[in-house]
């Protein structure tokens, strides 16, 4: 995997059936979206949308090569203050990785968990891990390559050794978990 950090497009679009205190959260519920405390965005609070909120609100944030979950808060406007409403932690794996192309919307929903971690409504969001267009010279670990028997390129990694000059490994990449 690569070491730089990628660009996350992060569409913050709705809940469902938010509660505070056992009662349907009546407005100004707003989102904020974080990898951890130094890094967080959060949505416009919604005023009008009550329990189930839209915010269709598009956030772009830089993801630390180091996160390993992205966190949905939901939170409600209270008097002076705010209060967590629900929260779901979002495995960077459900959009990165894998043979997810660059640049691929997923849309997915979460349960939303309270303090207590009672279920408190559903939060739905799209990502897109946001890379370089698809293009030969641009893939960042893959060459296209010509063989000099073939005119139509051929996808894969060049290959020097001494009996097979010109050739080119192809394959699919397996990622192994280190056992602790």
């Amino acid at each position: 995997m690569d070491s730089a950090p990628r660009t996350l497009e992060i569409t913050v679009l709705s809940a469902e059936n938010l509660r505070l205190d056992g009662k349907s959260v009546k407005k100004d519920a707003f989102v904020v979206v974080k990898f951890d405390s130094l890094i967080s965005k959060s949505t416009k609070a919604d005023h009008e949308g009550g329990s189930n909120p839209s915010w269709n609100q598009k956030l772009e944030m830089d993801m630390p090569i180091h996160a390993r979950f992205i966190v949905l808060e939901v939170q409600c406007k209270i008097g002076s203050g705010n209060r967590v409403i629900g929260t779901a932690m979002v495995p960077v794996s459900d959009f990165f990785g894998g043979y997810t192309p660059v640049n691929y919307l997923h849309f997915l929903s979460y349960r939303l968990r309270d303090a207590r971690g009672v279920k408190n409504g559903i939060i739905n969001v799209s990502v897109k891990v946001k890379g370089l267009a698809v293009s030969g010279k641009n893939l960042p670990h893959y060459q296209i390559s010509s063989s000099s028997s073939s005119s139509r390129p051929t996808w894969g990694l060049p290959a020097v050794e001494k009996n097979y000059p010109g050739g080119v490994v192809t394959g699919v990449p397996v990622w192994c978990a280190s056992r602790a």
